[in-house]
């Protein structure tokens, strides 16, 4: 099953079922206005949404319209909580590399996270606004789950069934303020702008056998000013599966339904060629890329973002067609 969540005027927006094809779509009136209400009443109100689903991948759907993503806020406009990781530690190892500082072991055993703002989403197609180039203006693409309630103490494998979607994320990043923010000790803030989430919202169901273990096995592709500049495997690379990173948020409290677990930027590990080190895949923020150039030649090349930049975050299934719809933004000025 796919949702969205159109824009309407209001704060939260409308609750639409998307087809499995992203052509076309329709309201979801009658059975839930806005995505919260699904997750908080999940086993009544989804098999309706189910349904909806299938009449209209029939065609048969009455008021059926052709989707439009530019329609689309994020698919939760704004959620009780924002929790992403750093469950691809190779991106952590080449960060440290690149300031010849190594990975404390306990990274490899517990995962990184913080908790991000949670009231102001963007949606797809919405620009990132940004006070200044100065910044550092990063991109950094993801994969994040929306949970249902999932109780204190759950394991690991308790927290997989607590999984009620999946989309894509553009978790932006001002990288020249993060270092005088990590060195007060307190984490993110001003640091970690709004957040992007993809069109839809999809049902794990809809990958396949890509849905293995926590782990989504396909390749998210993200293109820097037209140019396709990461083709990063999601799957195999993910230190932490997403039931692991729900559990460690457990640890201590309640998830709660409408909860937005982030994986973390996408990055895999590089191949030696002729007995130097390359990354084939490319990467997932411009942060990796520039820490690559430092290992190599001692210092960075690559700029952050300027405005007028675009972005554009997705990812295709086995059949080759886009299965949560793309992320596509420019970079511009706070007005």
């Amino acid at each position: 099953m796919k949702l969205a969540t159109y824009k309407d005027g209001s704060r939260d927006g409308q609750l639409v079922v998307v087809s499995r094809d992203l052509g076309t779509a329709h309201y979801a009136t009658g059975i839930a206005h806005r995505l919260q209400q699904a997750l908080d009443d999940w086993n009544f109100i989804s098999p309706q949404l189910h349904d909806l689903y299938v009449t209209l991948n029939q065609g048969k759907a009455r008021h059926a319209f052709p989707f439009d993503p530019a329609m689309c806020m994020a698919p939760l406009p704004r959620a009780y909580q924002w929790a992403d990781g750093s469950a691809y530690l190779n991106h952590v190892e080449l960060v440290r590399a690149a300031r010849s500082s190594e990975v404390p072991a306990s990274f490899y055993a517990d995962p990184l996270m913080y908790q991000g703002g949670s009231d102001d989403f963007i949606g797809p197609t919405d620009d990132v606004v940004v006070p200044s180039e100065d910044f550092g203006i990063d991109f950094e693409a993801e994969i994040a789950v929306v949970t249902g309630d999932v109780p204190m103490g759950a394991t690991p494998e308790q927290a997989l069934d607590g999984i009620r979607l999946l989309m894509l994320v553009n978790d932006v990043s001002l990288r020249n303020l993060i270092p005088a923010e990590l060195a007060k000790g307190f984490g993110f803030f001003q640091s970690k702008p709004a957040t992007a989430f993809s069109p839809v919202a999809i049902t794990p169901d809809e990958l396949g056998d890509a849905w293995q273990g926590g782990r989504v096995h396909l390749t998210l592709q993200s293109t820097w000013n037209g140019r396709k500049v990461g083709m990063c495997e999601a799957g195999p690379e993910m230190t932490f599966h997403f039931g692991q990173l729900i559990a460690h948020i457990a640890r201590t409290r309640n998830v709660r339904a409408g909860s937005i677990v982030g994986s973390g930027t996408v990055s895999n590990k590089s191949v030696e060629v002729d007995g130097r080190q390359e990354w084939p895949k490319g990467y997932s923020c411009i942060a990796e890329k520039r820490a690559i150039e430092t290992i190599l030649d001692g210092q960075p090349s690559t700029a952050f973002m300027k405005f007028g930049d675009t972005i554009r975050i997705e990812m295709k299934g086995k059949d080759g067609q886009s299965l949560f719809g793309a992320i596509e933004q420019t970079i511009s000025p706070l007005a």
